[in-house]
């Protein structure tokens, strides 16, 4: 039995839209989460197409696990934080869609991130996942680093680590560099041995992709391949850049976030370290922080 969809209180919907994954949750307007949603990427630079149908796809989730019929997409009051917008071709891109919601607004995953991650208060927040990138808001003041996207930014992101495996092992391979444990590790995952094939296999990889095969470099680290922990340490000497630039504006916390954050953290220097702090809330809440603010200030200047 579907729940009847509230007439008098809004519902927010907070979508983070990331390059390997589009994570949104419903909320009531007094905050009780009512479904969440899962679905694929929802970064514009894969393509608008994808990203946008991977909105509704997450969407018609959360809707679904409300027990709220789809039609109630055009109630939603939805904060969007959303990879590659902080590009103005995309953010113009996004602001032009012909949405289903009520009204969007749209920010960038990193920004509803950090605003989760301090439930809208002063601090910073790292990105080492697919991507990688950092933001500190201080006094009203906002302090982006990195996010210029794969191949030619998001180093010591999972992407970097994956491209940086796949070189090593195709070096190791021609005997251009010692053995690697990194290269029975590849084969492994992949299925194959031939150096050709190898190459072929990643012709047309994307970020993704290469992210997948992240961890591999970390385990073969932890066996004491020498290879892999030289790649681990400048991974971790990029994201450490990032942080460093962040406290150049003296946020008093920081948190890390994303699939590889756990590994990289115990590389980074001990001034980073001893800042760091969990998140109090995932990106997708900020999120919805993001669409009450909006709303609520375009209600005190009369612009609604």
């Amino acid at each position: 039995m579907r729940t009847e969809v509230p007439t008098q209180q809004p519902l927010y919907l907070g979508i983070d839209g990331g390059g390997s994954k589009c994570r949104v949750v419903l909320m009531a307007a007094d905050e009780r989460v009512l479904g969440e949603g899962l679905s694929g990427p929802a970064n514009p630079l894969r393509g608008m197409q994808l990203a946008t149908a991977s909105i509704i796809d997450a969407t018609k989730q959360a809707l679904d696990s409300a027990g709220l019929p789809h039609s109630a997409m055009a109630k939603l009051v939805v904060g969007a934080g959303l990879a590659g917008v902080n590009l103005p071709e995309y953010y113009q891109l996004f602001s032009a869609w012909q949405h289903p919601f009520a009204s969007l607004h749209l920010t960038s995953d990193l920004h509803i991130a950090c605003i989760g991650a301090h439930q809208g208060q002063d601090g910073a927040v790292l990105i080492c996942g697919t991507g990688s990138c950092g933001l500190a808001a201080v006094k009203g003041q906002l302090l982006e680093v990195g996010g210029h996207g794969f191949p030619y930014g998001d180093n010591g992101s999972g992407a970097w680590f994956g491209l940086q495996l796949l070189q090593q092992v195709l070096r190791s391979k021609d005997q251009l560099i010692e053995p690697t444990l990194l290269t029975e590790l590849l084969q492994a995952e992949v299925a194959c041995n031939d150096t050709l094939r190898l190459v072929s296999h990643f012709m047309n990889a994307s970020p993704t992709d290469y992210a997948r095969l992240a961890p591999l470099v970390f385990t073969a680290a932890e066996h004491g391949d020498a290879v892999a922990r030289q790649i681990v340490e400048q991974g971790a000497g990029h994201i450490n850049a990032i942080a460093e630039r962040l406290l150049t504006i003296d946020p008093q916390a920081l948190c890390l976030i994303g699939g590889l954050a756990y590994k990289v953290e115990p590389y980074l220097a001990s001034a980073v370290r001893q800042l760091v702090v969990p998140a109090s809330q995932p990106p997708e809440h900020g999120a919805v922080w993001f669409a009450r603010q909006a709303i609520a200030s375009a209600v005190e200047t009369g612009t609604t």
